[in-house]
């Protein structure tokens, strides 16, 4: 019988880790580095380029200079706020891949008052309420998929992914109808905001970067320190328990995820206001989808969300600088940034699991 069940044994097996010591991992996460780049040279040489000559100008294209710095950051900011709000709703298992609709949902809002009300408020007021709206309208689409999941139980991966397409379908609708701007004679574009729809700028970058390190503090604090944040985690673990233990689990469903498609809605109200002063149907830009791998390879964590986000905002400017400085192609460049994403979360895997093999009590 043990020689009949041995046959049968799979070559290899995975297993999660019990522990893992922080050398190990070190050295796991420095081979998964060196893998990337070097997986990443090939391509560079395949494509006819010196490897270190493009890595170099891929850093030099991020912060070499001051501006390239500045408009790296700027590329971090809604990342970075889209990949908190993400992981709230992640803390308690609820997969949110709606981050792109919730984001454009909070642009669509803003956008109203920035372009057609900005006559008929001053300034401050008129930012104030611009942020409001986008706060509520992101809120109310992320709670839509949470009603039905804590009514129903519906499958919410593919509720919040299906919502992202019909805001983006709405915005298009927009862009080619009642707010195409009728300078544009014939191109669906909308209007470019007036100035005073426009947010401040503090040491030249606006004022999301302050609004998001803020963000980074109290998301932390309201996860760690905070009731809610313990029944987010309770969730999480499993809602059977959290049942027997008497919370409310559609109730927490419901406002954690009110709360998550706030945040994004407040990154439409930031991008809209603060860097493209317009809306269009690239306000969203992929940031909804890549925050979801700064989320994981954070492991939920806000502070180390900073650092990542940072990291591949400077991937992304890097691979623009590449574009032009070498002529690039713009797939190639996404490619090799995909690349070293991918080898990253690769690591994590071989973090928290190992690959036991047939026969064999060595681990990988």
């Amino acid at each position: 019988m043990s020689k009949h069940l041995g046959h049968h044994e799979p070559f290899v097996r995975m297993a999660k880790r019990d522990t893992i010591g922080s050398g190990k991992a070190a050295f796991i996460r420095a081979a998964a580095v060196l893998g990337a780049l070097v997986t990443g040279a090939l391509i560079i040489l395949a494509l006819g380029h010196n490897p270190v000559q493009v890595y170099k100008e891929m850093a030099l294209g991020s912060l070499g200079t001051r501006t390239v710095l500045l408009e790296t950051i700027r590329i971090a900011i809604p990342l970075l706020i889209t990949s908190l709000a993400i992981s709230l709703a992640f803390k308690m298992r609820f997969w949110n891949i709606g981050a792109e609709g919730q984001i454009l949902a909070g642009a669509m809002a803003s956008s109203y008052f920035a372009l057609f009300q900005y006559q008929n408020i001053p300034r401050v007021p008129l930012l104030l309420i611009m942020f409001f709206v986008a706060i509520v309208s992101g809120g109310l689409y992320g709670l839509l998929p949470a009603i039905f999941k804590a009514k129903w139980n519906t499958n919410e991966t593919l509720f919040t992914l299906m919502l992202n397409y019909i805001a983006l379908a709405f915005l298009q609708y927009l862009q080619n109808g009642p707010w195409k701007d009728p300078m544009q004679k014939g191109f669906p574009k909308i209007a470019m905001f007036n100035s005073v729809a426009k947010l401040p700028k503090v040491l030249n970058i606006h004022i999301g970067w302050i609004i998001a390190l803020v963000l980074v503090v109290v998301v932390a604090v309201y996860l760690s320190k905070t009731k809610h944040g313990y029944e987010i985690a309770v969730v999480g673990e499993s809602r059977n328990t959290a049942k027997y233990a008497g919370m409310h689990v559609g109730k927490i469903i419901m406002r954690t995820m009110f709360l998550s498609g706030a945040l994004a809605g407040l990154v439409g109200c930031l991008q809209c206001a603060g860097a493209d002063y317009t809306i269009t149907d690239t306000t969203a830009g992929g940031v909804g989808f890549t925050a979801i791998t700064v989320a994981w390879l954070s492991k939920l964590n806000p502070y180390v969300m900073l650092i990542v986000a940072f990291a591949i905002a400077v991937l992304e400017r890097g691979a623009n600088k590449i574009q032009t400085a070498f002529k690039i192609p713009a797939s190639a460049a996404e490619v090799l940034v995909g690349i070293i994403l991918f080898f990253m979360l690769g690591c994590e895997f071989f973090i928290n699991y190992k690959l036991i093999f047939r026969g064999r009590k060595e681990e990988i």
